[in-house]
């Protein structure tokens, strides 16, 4: 079948009980390795990484790991600055650098980004589409970064929980409670029949 991707998604519409569980990642190593650790305790298969290229040339074995475990592995570019503030030449440079960073670390090219801080326009979206990437948002933020606590975490997802919806939570050492409240948010996932998948295969699912 024939179609044509979007250039931004926030989520997707569709009557299969499934989410895209998704995870930035922009500093440090310790966070990740405890997201890493439960991801695998508790047999999540399916999940999508945005990494940053600086925290890789840190902390390389983060990005090689995700590789080894089969997680799919997205952009989240190199400075963490607003692209619609910056032309389209800055850009270009930014998405470049960080793709062939991660492409040495994990042999990876990505195909998907999730800008710095949520941050684009049309124009934005406009280029990057011409560099071969697809923009992904979020329709349930868990907020974790800001670690407003366990119980807030867990809910700021499960009221935003329905078929189709992109999550968006951080491995960063920043985010000092999403250890705490994954294993609470996957467990009632799959108590509510939800199943994971990666932002491709919400993407295509779409376009069945």
């Amino acid at each position: 079948m024939s179609y044509k991707k979007k250039q931004v998604y926030y989520d997707i519409k569709t009557e299969k009980k499934i989410v895209a569980l998704t995870f930035d990642i922009g500093n440090g190593n310790q966070t990740a390795k405890k997201v890493l650790d439960i991801l695998l305790n508790k047999r999540v298969d399916k999940t999508t990484f945005f990494l940053s290229s600086p925290m890789l040339e840190s902390f390389p074995e983060v990005g090689i790991r995700i590789r080894q475990m089969g997680y799919e592995i997205g952009s989240h570019g190199y400075n963490h600055y607003n692209y619609s503030e910056y032309d389209n030449q800055w850009i270009e440079q930014q998405v470049t650098k960080a793709e062939e960073i991660i492409f040495k670390v994990t042999g990876v090219r990505p195909n998907l980004i999730r800008t710095p801080n949520g941050d684009f326009n049309q124009r934005v979206l406009d280029k990057l589409s011409e560099m071969g990437y697809t923009t992904i948002h979020w329709s349930a933020d868990s907020l974790d970064w800001m670690n407003p606590g366990v119980e807030e975490i867990t809910n700021r997802v499960l009221s935003r929980l329905r078929p189709g919806v992109i999550i968006l939570m951080h491995a960063s050492d920043t985010a000092q409670q999403t250890d705490e409240a994954l294993p609470f948010i996957i467990d009632k996932l799959r108590e509510k029949g939800f199943e994971f998948v990666t932002v491709s295969e919400l993407i295509n699912e779409e376009n069945q």
